[in-house]
């Protein structure tokens, strides 16, 4: 249990919290935008209801599946004779992570530039 107070872990907390309470409002201002598009009050409500309802079980799932995933590092799936370093899962997965954003990176850019250049 002392590995939580350490000055890691409470930095992290800290980190953590902070990102969730600026993610929490952006969401929370996206979300008010769109429920007021509903005309009926009663409608407005339930809706609200619902997305608090599933905003919360699938942070808690996301969490959850985190701390599952983090307890899954030194479980090599590929060994380290193959490339001289083992891959864990969470490797894995950030390694995916990682090409994705920059898949969608250069996506993004290419589509501006295309959309700048007249067509001939």
């Amino acid at each position: 249990m002392e590995h939580l107070f350490t000055s890691e872990s409470i930095i992290s907390f800290l980190i953590l919290a902070i990102l969730e309470v600026v993610l929490g409002i952006d969401n929370v201002i996206f979300v008010s935008i769109i429920m007021n598009r509903l005309n009926d009050k009663s409608q407005q409500q339930r809706a609200r209801r619902l997305w608090m309802i599933t905003g919360i079980i699938s942070r808690s799932l996301l969490l959850m599946g985190l701390g599952w995933l983090l307890s899954q590092r030194g479980k090599y799936i590929i060994p380290e004779s193959w490339f001289g370093k083992g891959f864990d899962l969470a490797s894995i997965v950030m390694l995916g992570g990682g090409l994705f954003l920059i898949y969608k990176s250069v996506k993004e850019i290419h589509d501006k530039l295309g959309r700048r250049r007249p067509k001939c």
